[in-house]
Order: structure tokens, then C-alpha cells, then sequence
């Protein structure tokens, strides 16, 4: 007789949500941030007015990432909960409806009909709301918008990555802080790239370059409209 044997597995698709966020946020402040600071120092400014440009760009950057975080994820929320109604109704009112197109479902996915069937009788019969939206409405615990966990991870990592390129501010003079603040916040995204994708199972590469380009772009291209911008004011 054959017996089921189970496996330890270890899967890293439980930390989509928070990850997303925190990454986004992170990125953010760094690039942010930096790009703000340099596009005021080429404007050849005191490096306190340095300082004062970056520190109000933490502060307005991790509120604007809360609030926008918040809204977004709470409008996915909005829709989610309005789907789990619906299906709630529809359960109560058309049941067999509602069995076969599960069964449907898995016919779909290749069982056989008269299968698909018992496993979707056997699974409404324990949770049929569960079922329902997990297999039709592609929700489940992993998935499910938490706005107040995404508003929070974005505005802590968004002021940890922005507090990154103000250390490099204080740290450097004000002659030497054009190439420290942009090739120290360049190295904190390579860093930064490297940890996203070890916390999320990926190779590093990939995701490193792309986050160093967009980057570098925003930089240059900030620093490039203070410089013109500071020669006409």
C-alpha cells in the first residue's frame, strides 16, 4: 500500500507583500533623496541647505510612500472584500451553480469531470467560500491586501534608504560631495538590489543592474536640471 509522505519545502512567495513595499520603499528613498541632494549642491548651495533639501525630502518622501501605499493596497482591499461578497450571494442563492462551475475549474486544469466534481463537492462542503475564492477568484491568505503593512514597510524603508545618502552628506565635504553622495547612494542600491532578491529567492544580477540604471539615470538626470536651473536663478 502506498502512503502519502510529506516534504519539507521552503517557499518565499509569503513575503510578496511586505517585500514589495519595503523594496519600493528603500529604492525610493535612496534615489530620491540622492537625486535631491545632488541637484541642489551643483547649484553650488551651503551644505546645510544640503542637509535641510535632503532631511525635507525624507520627511515629505516617507509620508507621500505611507499615504500612497495606503490607498492604493486599501483600493485593492476594497475590491477584494466586494468580490468575497458577491461570491457569498452566490453561494447562498445558486449552490449547484456554483459547484459545477468549480468543478469547471478543475476540469480545466485536467481532471476528469466526475472527479472534478467530488473534489469540488468535498471542498465546498468544508469551505465553499474559500474555495471559491481561491480557485475562481485567485485570493488567498498570501495574496490579500494589508494597506496598513504596506504603508508602514514603505515609509520605515523609504526613511532608511533616504537617511543613507544624508549620512554621506555629513561625512563628506562640501568639494567632494557631488562623486560621494552619487557613487556611495549607487553602491547603497547595488547593496540594496543584492539583499531584494536574497530575500526573494532570485539571483542577484539581474535585479542589481536594473536598480543601479534607473539610478544612475535619475541622478544625472536631477543633477543635470539643478545645474541649469541654479546658473539661471
Amino acid at each position: 500500500m502506498s502512503r502519502l509522505r510529506s516534504h519539507s519545502e521552503s517557499h518565499l512567495v509569503h513575503r510578496i507583500g511586505w517585500l514589495r513595499a519595503a523594496v519600493l520603499g528603500a529604492n525610493d528613498g535612496i534615489i530620491s533623496t540622492a537625486s535631491l541632494i545632488l541637484g541642489v549642491a551643483v547649484a553650488a548651495m551651503s551644505k546645510s541647505d544640503v542637509l535641510l533639501a535632503g532631511v525635507a525630502g525624507l520627511v515629505a518622501g516617507a509620508m507621500s510612500m505611507a499615504a500612497g501605499e495606503y490607498v492604493s493596497v486599501s483600493s485593492q482591499s476594497d475590491t477584494e472584500r466586494a468580490d468575497l461578497a458577491r461570491e457569498r450571494r452566490e453561494l447562498r442563492d445558486q449552490p449547484d451553480s456554483e459547484l459545477e462551475e468549480l468543478a469547471r475549474i478543475y476540469v480545466s486544469r485536467g481532471v476528469e469531470i466526475e472527479l472534478a466534481r467530488d473534489v469540488a463537492r468535498q471542498l465546498m462542503t468544508n469551505d465553499a467560500l474559500a474555495a471559491h475564492a481561491r480557485d475562481e477568484l485567485g485570493l488567498s491568505e498570501i495574496s490579500a491586501a494589508r494597506p496598513v503593512q504596506a504603508a508602514l514597510a514603505s515609509a520605515a524603508t523609504f526613511s532608511v534608504g533616504a537617511a543613507a545618502p544624508l549620512a554621506l552628506v555629513t561625512l563628506s565635504p562640501l568639494n567632494w560631495l557631488l562623486p560621494v553622495v552619487a557613487l556611495g547612494s549607487l553602491g547603497f542600491l547595488a547593496l540594496l538590489g543584492v539583499l531584494g532578491a536574497r530575500a526573494g529567492g532570485a539571483e542577484p544580477l539581474r535585479p542589481t543592474l536594473r536598480v543601479i540604471f534607473w539610478g544612475a539615470l535619475a541622478m544625472v538626470l536631477t543633477t543635470g536640471i539643478g545645474a541649469i536651473v541654479g546658473k539661471v536663478v
